[in-house]
């Protein structure tokens, strides 16, 4: 069945039968996952299924049997006030990036969840740079710099600050979903495929995923 999923996935308006055959091979997956523990690059090639957006969805929910994008969102959405006030008693170097990232908060809601993730990270003193890495174009340098990352979101925008035109999420220098909608839904993203794979959150950006798998999630709080 396994085998039958990497031509499946292929296949277009194909959804049911991925989704079936995802559900019916979920034990053994997860077996493999957590004994195996198989790099990205071969658990993409044997399970390629499990790299879609709609596939991590479901996956988490197998897991967890919470839905992962819709609480995530309308978490951050929920908590949005109580993180600005707490943002806004930082003093100091770390008070003024917090005023900076606040003051780039619009009625934009989309715009509103990127600057209140980058400013999780600030407030925990970790570099929301090395979450969110912004290039103006994907050329080949960009694309070396991609292979350095073990963790991370690449956006790439036109100009710097203007809207994204390609979202995509690095696990272990390899590229493993792109096309995504918008900074917040990579983050909800990466954060199901590090839980999923049993992977640690990366050392420099520990605090930021513990407070999305905790306060945000509601997991393991």
């Amino acid at each position: 069945m396994r085998v039958e999923l990497l031509s499946d996935v292929k296949k277009r308006n194909n959804r049911e039968t991925v989704m079936s055959k995802m559900n019916r091979t979920f034990a053994l997956r997860r077996q493999e996952v957590i004994f195996d523990a198989p790099m990205i690059c071969n658990l993409q090639e044997r399970w390629p299924a499990l790299f879609h957006p709609a596939e991590i969805n479901a996956e988490f929910k197998r897991i967890t049997t919470m839905p992962l994008q819709s609480r995530f969102l309308s978490q951050l959405d929920y908590l949005s006030e109580s993180l600005l006030k707490v943002f806004a008693k930082r003093s100091g170097q770390q008070g003024k990036k917090l005023k900076d990232i606040a003051a780039m908060m619009t009625d934009d809601i989309v715009a509103c969840r990127e600057s209140l993730i980058k400013g999780l990270c600030v407030y925990l003193n970790e570099n929301p740079d090395i979450l969110v890495q912004e290039y103006t174009d994907m050329t080949e340098a960009t694309a070396l710099s991609a292979e350095k990352t073990t963790v991370g979101i690449y956006v790439s925008r036109d100009t710097p600050g203007n809207y994204s035109f390609d979202v995509g999420i690095i696990i272990e220098g390899v590229v493993v979903l792109k096309d995504l909608d918008n900074v917040a839904i990579a983050v909800a993203m990466l954060f199901e495929l590090l839980y999923s794979v049993n992977m640690s959150y990366p050392s420099q950006l520990r605090y930021t995923f513990e407070v999305i798998q905790k306060v945000v999630m509601g997991l393991d709080a």
